[in-house]
């Protein structure tokens, strides 16, 4: 009962914009059907090499780091609500351009552009996330949001396999039409919230002397802790690429039991998140969450080195997703404690950036560990490398935010 009274009481507290807001992720990355099916349209549709394939899906990568950074920049000039909806109306048209490109340097560049202004998004409505959330609340409106996320790309794939069994195309102008609806409800619901937000911000300019603020590409600190969440990411992101390979060429499943799998965590965050989150808030400090977040995440990839039987793949799975729930939301509310009221963008776009470069190394170095030196060197050395991250955020976060007045760091 206890559990339950905890489960049901970490929802509690939310405004209706953090739950919009949520929504609105919700639509948007259930109509992201078409990143899983990328490689696929490009090998079987437009016959491309698996190499060339692999070098034009790097550029989604490369693409949201630009786009993480300029997100950014532009909400600290012109408000995370304008970024937002420019983000998701833009993406439709180019959503359904895609299909017309057809060579290897149409298709990356057309990917380029499109990974660009979604991922101008992200670094927006975590803004958005800080501006709506109470103080108390931001961590578990950052789970909420993740939930949202989580919750979208487990519809969004098998919408996509049914979708894309119909016409490629049909593909991409489903995923348009999804952007083009997150886009309307968004700006439905917060046009006048935002400027009733944008008066109240004028006034207090006008009676508090607003002091300059640092860049985060100057604040030492932080770039250490970025630094720190790129190497997570490294580690943690090789569920979307060598994991998977794993499970196939390793473990031997089928495809229909990888996508079990991958839809059981996903599946398992959604119940789990808000839940975790609450426990975490209230038992741990920051600097002992991200400790025991990290350091689970290492121990879920170093069991995959001493047995992939199909018990051990879903012990391995389900400790996964809770090191995932005890670090991912929390790395979003360290970051917004670190900011200030008028950099909180350009924070949030850096901190991106580390999860946009880890999209591009991952695949990468992990495929190549794996043809030097096999599995069993990449999952023990994973989970090393987490063990020696985690107890670097335990160490980084207090240092980096003692001087911000926050409970429990």
């Amino acid at each position: 009962m206890k559990l339950i009274h905890i489960y049901t009481n970490s929802f509690k507290g939310l405004s209706q914009e953090s739950w919009m807001l949520a929504l609105v992720m919700l639509i948007n990355r259930a109509g992201s059907m078409v990143l899983p099916f990328l490689g696929v349209y490009m090998t079987d549709h437009l016959h491309f090499s698996i190499e060339n394939t692999g070098i034009v899906l790097s550029f989604f990568g490369i693409g949201s780091v630009i786009g993480s950074w300029l997100g950014g920049f532009i909400t600290d000039k012109i408000g995370e609500y304008k970024v937002q909806y420019l983000s998701l109306l833009l993406s439709v048209p180019l959503f359904c351009l895609i299909p017309l490109f057809k060579t290897e340097v149409g298709v990356a560049a057309i990917i380029l552009f499109q990974s660009i202004v979604s991922d101008a998004f992200r670094p927006a409505n975590s803004v958005a996330i800080t501006k709506y959330a109470k103080p108390e609340n931001i961590t578990r409106a950052f789970s909420l949001n993740r939930m949202a996320v989580n919750l979208g790309f487990s519809i969004g794939p098998a919408l996509g396999g049914i979708l894309s069994a119909i016409s490629y195309e049909f593909l991409f102008f489903s995923n348009a039409l999804a952007a083009l609806a997150a886009g309307i409800l968004y700006i439905i619901f917060f046009r006048e919230r935002n400027k009733i937000a944008r008066l109240k911000a004028k006034k207090v300019k006008e009676v508090i002397e607003i002091k300059k603020e640092n860049t985060p590409y100057r604040d030492g600190k932080f770039l250490v802790y970025c630094f720190f969440c790129m190497l997570f990411s490294i580690c943690f992101f090789q569920i979307f690429s060598t994991l998977t390979i794993f499970y196939k060429d390793t473990a031997h499943l089928s495809q229909q039991n990888i996508g079990y799998i991958l839809g059981y965590s996903g599946f398992l965050v959604v119940l789990l998140e808000m839940g975790l989150v609450q426990i975490a808030e209230k038992y741990f400090s920051l600097a002992k969450t991200m400790l025991f977040g990290t350091f689970i995440c290492g121990v879920s990839y170093a069991m995959l080195g001493f047995d992939y039987s199909i018990i051990t793949l879903i012990i391995a799975m389900s400790l996964l997703c809770v090191g995932e729930i005890w670090a991912l939301p929390f790395m979003s509310t360290i970051t917004a404690l670190r900011s200030g009221k008028n950099n909180k963008g350009a924070y949030m776009g850096l901190n991106g950036i580390s999860f946009s470069i880890a999209f591009i190394v991952t695949p990468y170095l992990g495929t190549l560990i794996v043809e030097k030196f096999g599995f069993t060197i990449l999952w023990i050395g994973t989970g090393l490398v987490a063990t020696i991250i985690a107890v670097a955020f335990y160490f980084i976060v207090p240092w980096m935010i003692k001087d911000k007045k926050e409970i429990g760091i």
